[in-house]
């Protein structure tokens, strides 16, 4: 089976194209935890089969790391729209991709290498039109009374957080504090994921506000643990901070991995998010 590795600002996955190579998906789980290996497999947050599709260009299949189905992923879905470009799968630069049978709308900035001023060049950037944040809390889900959780506290282990939720197609509990950086998310992290408010778990995203147009992030992904980045996480976390009063509608959000521009367009109600997608290797297993 032939597969390609990339990342996006450090969160990385291993793309198999479901145009060439077929799986049973009674095996897809197993085969992802085995890939996901970072001691005995190829190494990755997850798995992202790369499919045909009726409703869009492209349907992105995609799992976490411990072989369980996820819905959305920003940094994935920028992954995509550079591996499509780049292997000839498309000639657009502007193309849909559908997850979970949610579409989303690729804008794909192609530079030519330098030096090669040759051929079509390659994709450097994606930006993504990652539709409306969710704040229904039957819609996340998380168990909250009221039509929105907002600064609203949470109990963990007797320590009580305060949190706001936010569904990009996959669900998010932001919660602000400080010194992020020092935090043991390997510690905290699993306890808001299994928390029983959020009976189908839960992203949690560790937030320290540096000004009203930049944040740092630390994020604690259901299914695989922390990563680099989070690019539906960082979505989430620009809303946040708008329904918070503490950011403008655009903001930078740093990551482990890098830096990713999250655009909320109030207007329209669309949340855009901008940032670079890599090829990392590629080979045969």
């Amino acid at each position: 089976m032939n597969f390609t590795k990339m990342q996006g600002c450090g969160n990385d996955y291993i793309y198999i194209n479901g145009f060439e190579e077929q799986v049973e998906d009674t095996g897809k789980p197993e085969l992802v935890r085995r890939l996901s290996d970072r001691h005995f497999g190829i190494g990755g947050d997850g798995v992202i089969f790369i499919n045909p599709s009726r409703e869009a260009d492209f349907e992105m299949e995609m799992y976490n790391a411990d072989g369980t189905r996820a819905e959305m992923c920003g940094n994935g879905i920028r992954c995509v729209g550079k591996y499509v470009y780049d292997k000839g799968l498309t000639d657009s630069d502007h193309i849909t991709v559908i997850s979970a049978g949610n579409i989303k709308e690729l804008e794909l900035t192609v530079e030519k290498e330098p030096g090669r001023p040759e051929g079509r060049g390659k994709v450097k950037l994606v930006r993504v039109n990652m539709g409306s944040p969710i704040l229904e809390p039957t819609m996340i889900p998380v168990e909250a009374a009221g039509d929105r959780v907002v600064d609203e506290p949470i109990l963990v282990e007797g320590k009580e957080f305060r949190m706001t939720c936010v569904s990009m197609g996959n669900p998010h509990a932001v919660v602000f504090a400080r010194d992020v950086a020092e935090m043991k998310l390997e510690q905290i992290g699993p306890l808001f994921e299994n928390h029983a408010r959020f009976p189908r778990r839960t992203n949690t995203e560790f937030v320290e506000l540096l000004d009203r147009k930049n944040c740092f992030m630390r994020v604690w992904e259901r299914g695989t643990g922390e990563t680099l980045a989070c690019g539906t996480g960082c979505c989430a976390v620009a809303v946040a901070c708008v329904l918070n009063g503490l950011a403008d509608n655009s903001l930078t959000v740093k990551l482990l991995g890098g830096e990713l521009l999250i655009e909320w367009d109030r207007d329209r109600n669309v949340v855009y998010m901008t940032g670079p997608a890599v090829t990392v290797f590629e080979g045969q297993v």
